[in-house]
C-alpha cells in the first residue's frame, strides 16, 4: 500500500487544523471521527453539519478530509467547523481527485492510500489519548468500517443519497433486484412510494455497461453494511411517502421505513445549518462548511436585495455536470424567455461557451456568477424559484428553505429525486426528458412562477419546509434518532 503513497508523507496528525473548543472538548465528550467523501465538497458540508449535531449531544468530533482539500480550503470554512480537522491522504495530494480522469483508478488508489493513512490516524489519537469511540464514514468509502473494525472502533456509515434512491442500489446489491433496471414499475412495485418510468430510475442501474465504475461505486455502498455498527442517512422520516399496494390499499409505511427494517437505516437530516431550521438550540451558523471556489458572495446578495419578492429564478445544475455550448445555449434563451430575473450559477469554463449577443441580453436582468452561498440564496425573499439538476444536497435545501423547483437532472441519483418533487411532494415540476430546449425551460419556469398552480407549488413547498424544520428540531425525528445515537457512544 505505501507505493501509492507520495514519497516523504507527513503523519496525517502533523496536519491537522484545530478550531474553537466545542462544549464536548471542555468535557472530555466521546471522541466522534467523520470521513465524507474526499475532494466532495456535497460531500463534506452534510458531515460536517452532522457533526454540529453529534457535539451539541455530548460527541467531540474531527473532521477528516484529503490532504489537496485542506491545503486548498478556504478560511470560511474554518471558520465554520468549531472542531479539529485532520487530514488523510485519497493518494492525490499535491491535486486531489480533479487530477486523476480514471474514476477505477482514482477509487483503488483511495482505498489504499486512504486506508493506509486512516489506521495511522486512528492509532496517533489513541497514542495521544484521544481514541476514538466511533468512525463515522461516508458509505462511498466501506473500506474505512473495516479499518475501523481493525484499529477496535466502531464504524456508522452516512448514506448521502435519499432514502428511495438507496433502497434502490441496496436492492439491486441484495440481488433481489435485476439489472438492467429500465424503470421501477415492475421490479420495486410495492417498496416505493411512487412508480417510477423509464428515465426516473438511476443509470447507474438503469443501464450499468455505461458507468461500470460509477455503477460499482454507487452499489459497493452495501458491501458489508450490515456489520456496520450503525448506519445513517441524510433525509427525514416524513419526506419520502406512503406507498400504494394491493390494488389500492394503502399501506402507512415509507421508504425510511423499508430502510430502517431493511438496512437499520435511520434518518439524521437534513443536516443543514441551524439557522435554516430554526432551531435555537445550536448556534446559529449560516455558513454550510467548506468551499471549494474561491469567490465573494457579496455580488449576489446585494443584487438579490434590489429585487422583488419571489420574482427570481436561481439557476444552478451542480459542480460535476456539463453542458455543451449549444445546451447552454438553450438554457439561457430559455431563462431569458421567462422574462424572469434570475441567477445563474456557471463556473467560469462554462461561461465561456456562451455567445456574446446572448450573454448581452442578460445584463438587464440576469446575473451570471461562478459561486453563490446556494442557502444563504434559496432562503433570501427575492428567490421564487429553483432551476436545479436535483442532486441531493440542493434538492433537500430546496425542502428545507421552501423554494419550489424546476428539475432538470443529469444522471445519479438526480432523475429521480425530479420525479418525486413532482410526483410525490408536489413543490415543482420536472422538464421534459431529452436534450434541453429554450421552449420547455421557458415553460417549466413559467408555470411554477406564474401558471394556475403557482399557488399549490408555494403552498407545498412552504409545507415541507415546515416538516423539514420540525424533524431537526427538539423531539424531531431525526433529532431522536441523532440523541440516542449520541447517547449510545456517550454511554459506553
Amino acid at each position: 500500500m505505501s507505493s501509492h503513497l507520495p514519497p516523504q508523507a507527513a503523519s496525517p496528525m502533523a496536519e491537522t487544523m484545530d478550531g474553537a473548543a466545542t462544549t464536548a472538548d471542555v468535557q472530555g465528550g466521546a471522541h466522534v471521527l467523520l470521513l465524507p467523501f474526499p475532494g466532495m465538497q456535497g460531500h463534506a458540508n452534510p458531515m460536517l453539519q452532522l457533526g454540529h449535531r453529534l457535539a451539541y449531544h455530548g460527541l467531540r468530533p474531527t473532521l477528516v478530509v484529503s490532504r489537496h482539500v485542506l491545503s486548498i480550503t478556504t478560511a470560511t470554512a474554518s471558520t465554520s467547523c468549531p472542531f479539529p480537522v485532520a487530514a488523510i491522504s485519497d493518494g492525490f495530494d499535491a491535486g486531489g481527485i480533479s487530477s486523476c480522469p480514471d474514476t477505477a483508478e482514482y477509487v483503488r488508489r483511495m482505498e489504499a492510500a486512504g486506508s493506509e493513512t486512516l489506521a495511522r490516524l486512528l492509532d496517533a489519537e489513541a497514542r495521544a489519548g484521544r481514541p476514538v469511540r466511533v468512525l463515522v464514514y461516508d458509505s462511498h468509502l466501506p473500506w474505512a468500517r473495516r479499518v475501523a473494525r481493525g484499529a477496535g472502533v466502531a464504524a456508522a456509515a452516512f448514506l448521502t443519497q435519499m432514502c428511495a434512491v438507496d433502497l434502490i442500489y441496496g436492492e439491486v446489491w441484495a440481488g433481489r433486484v435485476a439489472t438492467p433496471l429500465a424503470d421501477g414499475q415492475s421490479a420495486l412495485r410495492g417498496m416505493l412510494g411512487i412508480e417510477l418510468g423509464p428515465g426516473d430510475v438511476p443509470p447507474f442501474v438503469a443501464a450499468p455497461q455505461w458507468y461500470p465504475a460509477f455503477t460499482e461505486s454507487a452499489l459497493s455502498q452495501f458491501d458489508g453494511l450490515e456489520l456496520a455498527d450503525d448506519v445513517l442517512v441524510n433525509s427525514f422520516r416524513d419526506l419520502e411517502p406512503t406507498r400504494n399496494i394491493n390494488g389500492g390499499l394503502v399501506v402507512i409505511e415509507q421508504e425510511a421505513e423499508y430502510l430502517e427494517s431493511t438496512w437499520r437505516a435511520k434518518t439524521v437530516g437534513p443536516t443543514l445549518p441551524s439557522f435554516y431550521l430554526d432551531d435555537g438550540r445550536l448556534p446559529s451558523n449560516k455558513a454550510y462548511g467548506f468551499n471549494l471556489v474561491s469567490s465573494s458572495a457579496a455580488p449576489c446578495m446585494e443584487w438579490l436585495d434590489r429585487q422583488e419578492p419571489c420574482s427570481v429564478v436561481l439557476a444552478s445544475y451542480g459542480t460535476v455536470a456539463n453542458l455543451d455550448a449549444a445546451q447552454l445555449e438553450e438554457l439561457g434563451h430559455g431563462l431569458y424567455d421567462s422574462r424572469k430575473a434570475f441567477v445563474w450559477v456557471l463556473r467560469n469554463d462554462e461561461a465561456e461557451k456562451l455567445s456574446e449577443e446572448l450573454c448581452g441580453k442578460f445584463k438587464d436582468r440576469g446575473l451570471i456568477v461562478p459561486f453563490c452561498p446556494q442557502l444563504e440564496v434559496l432562503a433570501h425573499k427575492a428567490t421564487g424559484c429553483f432551476l436545479t439538476h436535483c442532486g441531493w444536497n440542493s434538492t433537500i435545501e430546496s425542502v428545507a428553505t421552501g423554494v419550489p423547483m424546476v428539475g432538470m437532472p443529469q444522471w445519479a441519483d438526480q432523475p429521480t429525486a425530479a420525479k418525486y418533487v413532482e410526483s410525490a411532494w408536489g413543490n415543482g415540476l420536472r422538464m421534459r426528458k431529452g436534450p434541453v430546449r429554450r421552449e420547455e425551460v421557458e415553460r417549466c419556469i413559467r408555470e411554477v412562477m406564474d401558471g394556475e398552480k403557482k399557488q399549490e407549488y408555494r403552498r407545498k413547498a412552504a409545507q415541507w419546509m415546515q416538516k423539514a424544520k420540525e424533524a431537526m428540531q427538539e423531539g424531531g425525528s431525526s433529532d431522536k434518532n441523532i440523541a440516542e445515537f449520541a447517547a449510545k457512544y456517550l454511554l459506553q
